[in-house]
């Protein structure tokens, strides 16, 4: 017996990048680092905001970028600036190694490249700290070349547009591959930011508004009416609690004690007040053991709880007084209370300095942006 044709569902048509032009050349998000229709995309604006973007929200990163780019205009100035500089303009922001490597790739393009970024995804990938989403959206924007930059949005406005059943992260190689189909050769930059605002503004993780999206019609996760549970993720397991002591030390000249952190590894070259190790079986009461100078501790009530990407971290906070006359030990120095927002201070020693005095001087009190949930990768590592 025969099926009524009447009755038999035809698949959603395949999506057009067209479409998607037409409703970007419209609705498309005014962004500071964003080249007007016309305008021709400055390579050294597209990757700052890049970088700045992995990992941390639009709002987050728009303040943050202009003080930035006003300390900072070209990567000749970028690359001429001492790394002290660098740290402590990015302080605040988050996910650290970012600003080393991008000092780093600054370098690079002045020394290797006369200034000038090379204009091909692959001579853009050999630099250090892009990877293979920065390489992919600097050269479709900033250079008009065919390459799809795919980041948390694309992943899940292409997942669910094919309905793609296999689980991030492992689902990344195929997402790319139906992103590359979709890339219109005329208009490739323009192509990667508008899927980023659709994603953005409309293919939101939850509620995505899927009446007023271009791509209604043939997205098939919408069709199904199981937009929300794309695209599949495996269960992250949140890393192992780990704790430690942090040693705040007000010298009678109104000067706190500092140090700097190596320059690799977490929070690599920030500043921060001495420290202990931080372990998961730390014990906070043998913790004046660890502190860097003999001294009447005060330990205050409460702890300092910070997130990184890998770990959550645990810190109480020992408190003391000393005479002017005591010296920095070995590797550390006196700071100022005032000058603190100078210092390269990240967001969770910050929240140290705030526990033991209180609000901080300009804009060391603000707290650090959040991550987003869904932007970019980090090319750079963490």
């Amino acid at each position: 017996m025969l099926t009524p044709a009447s009755s038999v569902s035809k698949p959603p048509p395949q999506p057009d990048p067209r479409d998607l032009l037409v409703w970007y050349d419209r609705h498309r998000r005014d962004l500071p680092w964003r080249a007007r229709p016309g305008e021709t995309a400055d390579p050294y604006r597209v990757w700052l905001s890049e970088i700045m973007l992995q990992q941390t929200t639009v709002a987050a990163v728009k303040p943050f970028y202009q003080r930035f780019l006003e300390r900072f205009p070209t990567v000749g100035a970028l690359a001429e600036a001492p790394a002290d500089s660098v740290m402590q303009a990015w302080a605040g922001l988050g996910y650290y190694s970012r600003a080393r490597n991008l000092h780093a790739c600054a370098k690079t393009v002045v020394e290797a490249h006369g200034g000038a970024f090379p204009g091909t995804e692959a001579e853009l990938l050999k630099l250090p700290g892009i990877g293979a989403y920065t390489a992919a959206a600097v050269a479709a924007i900033a250079f008009n070349e065919i390459a799809a930059a795919v980041d948390g949005n694309v992943e899940r406005v292409v997942s669910r547009l094919f309905m793609v059943e296999e689980p991030l992260p492992k689902a990344k190689p195929l997402i790319r591959s139906l992103t590359d189909a979709l890339v219109p050769p005329d208009r490739p930059g323009d192509f990667a930011q508008a899927v980023m605002d659709l994603g953005a503004t409309i293919c939101t993780p939850r509620r995505p508004a899927c009446a007023i999206c271009p791509w209604m019609q043939p997205c098939r996760a919408r069709a199904e009416g199981l937009q929300e549970t794309f695209p599949r993720k495996l269960k992250k397991t949140e890393g192992q609690l780990r704790r430690g002591a942090a040693f705040v030390v007000m010298r009678a000249d109104d000067t706190i004690l500092l140090r700097t952190r190596e320059p690799k590894g977490l929070l690599g070259g920030m500043a921060e007040p001495p420290t202990s190790a931080w372990e998961a079986d730390y014990e906070a009461s043998r913790a004046v053991l660890d502190a860097p100078l003999e001294a009447r501790w005060q330990r205050l009530p409460g702890t300092v709880r910070h997130v990184f990407t890998h770990f959550p971290l645990e810190l109480t906070v020992l408190l003391a007084k000393v005479s002017k006359s005591t010296p920095a030990p070995d590797g550390m120095r006196w700071t100022p209370r005032k000058a603190l927002a100078e210092e390269a201070l990240p967001g969770v020693m910050k929240k140290v300095l705030a526990h033991a005095l209180g609000d901080l001087p300009g804009a060391a009190a603000k707290a650090p942006p959040k991550p987003s949930k869904s932007r970019k990768p980090v090319d750079g590592g963490a």
